[in-house]
Formats: structure tokens, C-alpha cells, sequence
């Protein structure tokens, strides 16, 4: 008898596991971006990707202004340069997109409605944040 509970418990265990490995976000606050940079305080993917920072009217993504390389599983304090001036009371959305469909490898190859390297979605919904530029 217990070995049939602790073999249960094992299982349970593991399929606790794999269901965690699947949690993605974005966790990030609203931020001076004084020193040309947006930051996630936490990103959560499934697979090597960008973290990308898209200006937004608060509903859409729309231009890219920044994007920082992320590993799969959990990446702290990921900090992307952004490429353009923002202005203090813009709103970023720091979205996940993946490392998929493009020509290389390691190089962030994304335009705004392109295939490659992508926007990634759980259930149909971007995994994102919107934070407001102090």
C-alpha cells in the first residue's frame, strides 16, 4: 500500500511540475526610462526568446522601440536598450516573442506583423505587460 501512494505521489509531482514549466509572463512596474532603458523585474518562457518593448495606445502593440534576449524558464531583471527616445506618460508593452522563423539564430529578426521571431501567445493571448514610461 505504500508503495502504490508514494508512486501516486510521484506522479502527482510530476505532472505539478511539467504544469509550472508551462507559466509565462512578463512582470515588470512602471519606470523612469530616464537612462534609455525599460526593464522586466521577471520573464517566465517556455523557450529561448526576446523580450520586446512595443510602443502601445494601451489595447495594441505597435512599433518595436527595444528588445533584450531571454532563456527559457525564469530570467530576472532583463533590461532592453531602447532604440528610440520615450517620453515620460508613454505606454511600452514588454511582450515575449520567440526565436523561431528566422535566418539566424541570435539575431532579433521581428518587424511589426512579420513571422519571424513572433509574438508568443498562451491560449491565443500575447504574453505581455504594459507599463507606463516615467
Amino acid at each position: 500500500m505504500k508503495r502504490i501512494l508514494l508512486s501516486l505521489a510521484l506522479v502527482a509531482a510530476a505532472g505539478a511540475a511539467s504544469a509550472d514549466d508551462h507559466m509565462m509572463g512578463v512582470e515588470a512596474m512602471d519606470q523612469s526610462v530616464a537612462n534609455g532603458i525599460v526593464s522586466a523585474d521577471k520573464v517566465t518562457a517556455d523557450k529561448n526568446g526576446w523580450l520586446v518593448v512595443h510602443r502601445t495606445d494601451g489595447n495594441k502593440p505597435g512599433p518595436v522601440v527595444g528588445h533584450a534576449p531571454i532563456r527559457a524558464g525564469e530570467t530576472n531583471d532583463v533590461a532592453a536598450i531602447l532604440s528610440e527616445p520615450v517620453a515620460p506618460g508613454d505606454k511600452l508593452m514588454l511582450m515575449v516573442h520567440g526565436e523561431d522563423g528566422g535566418m539566424k539564430t541570435g539575431a532579433f529578426e521581428y518587424t511589426l506583423g512579420a513571422k519571424e521571431d513572433g509574438p508568443v501567445k498562451v491560449d491565443g493571448k500575447l504574453v505581455m505587460t504594459i507599463v507606463t514610461a516615467q
